[in-house]
């Protein structure tokens, strides 16, 4: 199958992430995917050695070269990432390839991840087009979730056997990290307010801990903060740059909690099984807080977890305290056993591809 992948990236590496991440997956099952993205900048280091099978393409205000849209090239599935308008020119190579050959070739509108009850009503629910090229086709809501009544979770088919064969402390040599033993936190994040409450309670705690942070946003907020690669005290920091998703993918597996942001990196994060804070992209009218009360609910957070996630993500009120080892024990296991709940459910492209099947 041909499928075409719209991206616009909007905020910093997470859509990028998914899409790239999802063309990968579609490509080891031997199908062909045009990712077209109107700015591929990340790709650089999070996909040095790109994927055979995905072909990355420019998207931009100029027309599509003639080369991308002969009839033979038009694509089984288009897919609009997160609420993105597909190129007019490629959407009208879709419409007319579908009127040639009489078969139901099918359009994917990908949703944002969500917890919210709003996502099991709305997946696969039909949207009509009125105008443009595509007028009188369909579309279809295609919603990643949290349950098996949602499109599920992008997951590779090997992810599992590379856990269990991933050796920590070879993976942090590589990194330049001298690991004495001492507790490895990851941070990657935006800006939280609560950033500077927790450095402070790490640097005085008894525990010696490595901060290893994250090159961008993050890195930039604990600098502001921490103008010493030494803060000093129980906490040394490791500025990490850019690294292939792989790669990232490690970093969670060598660490004893993990701080993450964005959809991309959340779902990572429970991959990797350790105990995780997510920092919610945040919206002007908090609609982030239910989003976030939802996904602590699915995950059976203990209220620790669930108390240090609204102080870690602006709830009002709320007081960063940094935990006890018998919370993060319990934060562990309900990542465990949320982790498990997953596997037993089919993962996104596999849903995808029935959802195809069953429209075309």
């Amino acid at each position: 199958m041909r499928w075409d992948i719209f991206c616009k990236v909007i905020d910093n590496h997470g859509d990028v992430g998914v899409c790239w991440r999802l063309a990968r997956a579609l490509a080891s099952g031997g199908d062909q995917v045009r990712l077209w993205i109107d700015d591929a900048s990340a790709l650089a280091w999070m996909a040095p050695g790109g994927c055979s099978g995905v072909v990355v393409l420019p998207w931009n205000d100029n027309a599509i070269p003639p080369e991308h849209l002969a009839p033979e090239a038009a694509p089984d599935v288009l897919i609009e990432a997160f609420g993105c308008e597909p190129a007019a020119d490629v959407v009208a190579q879709f419409a007319q390839a579908r009127a040639r050959d009489g078969r139901k070739r099918c359009w994917i509108n990908l949703e944002y991840l969500s917890a919210e009850p709003y996502v099991e009503r709305l997946h696969g629910l039909p949207s009509p087009v009125f105008r443009g090229p595509g007028a009188g086709l369909t579309k279809h809501f295609f919603y990643p979730g949290f349950t098996p009544a949602t499109g599920g979770l992008l997951r590779e088919d090997d992810l599992a056997a590379r856990r269990t064969a991933f050796d920590r402390g070879s993976w942090l040599a590589s990194q330049g990290i001298d690991w004495r033993g001492e507790r490895l936190v990851s941070l990657f994040s935006y800006e939280p307010l609560a950033l500077a409450s927790l450095l402070a309670q790490l640097k005085s705690g008894a525990q010696r801990t490595r901060l290893i942070v994250t090159a961008g946003r993050a890195g930039a907020a604990v600098r502001s903060l921490c103008p010493s690669s030494e803060p000093g005290g129980a906490l040394s920091v490791h500025w990490l740059p850019h690294v292939p998703q792989e790669d990232f993918d490690h970093l969670l597996w060598s660490c004893d909690l993990n701080f993450v942001r964005g959809e991309d990196s959340v779902v990572r994060a429970l991959w990797a099984g350790a105990p995780l804070v997510w920092q919610i992209y945040p919206q002007d009218d908090d609609a982030h807080h239910e989003k976030l009360n939802a996904f602590l609910d699915w995950l059976q957070a203990p209220e620790s977890m669930r108390l240090f996630h609204h102080a870690w993500n602006g709830f009002s009120g709320a007081r960063l305290q940094w935990p006890t080892e018998s919370d993060l024990d319990s934060w562990g296991r309900a990542t465990l056993a949320a982790q498990a709940r997953l596997r037993a459910q089919p993962d996104l492209v596999t849903s995808l591809r029935l959802f195809v099947a069953q429209k075309s």
